[in-house]
């Protein structure tokens, strides 16, 4: 299952993660998002052991989005030591994802 990301632990989950990390950056009310969702989970499941999987409501979470640019969702940010090192923009399919996941996983 995806981990919730938050403003009180997205430093320790992310960016002091001692794995690489993945965030969906979403809203409740975004058609995309919704279409993307259950693929996610699905590769928190798969990635489990290699890659941390969460998500970030930018409607509750607003900052740490604007922090990053995020100005269209789903944005999905692939974190490594801290730093972004891929970004997938749109509801892409699970094929696409992976090919991205795996150029993370250990």
């Amino acid at each position: 299952m995806a981990l919730e990301i938050t403003d009180n632990n997205f430093e320790q989950e992310v960016l002091k993660s001692d794995k690489p990390v993945l965030v969906d950056f979403w809203a409740e009310w975004c058609g995309p998002c919704k279409m993307i969702g259950p693929i996610i989970e699905e590769l928190a499941g798969e990635y489990s052991d290699s890659i941390k999987i969460g998500k970030l409501n930018v409607d509750e979470h607003g900052a740490i989005a604007g922090n990053y640019g995020i100005r269209s969702i789903p944005t999905l940010l692939i974190f490594k030591d801290g730093e972004i090192a891929d970004t997938i923009i749109g509801a892409v399919p699970k094929a696409e994802l992976k090919r991205h996941l795996d150029n993370f996983a250990a």
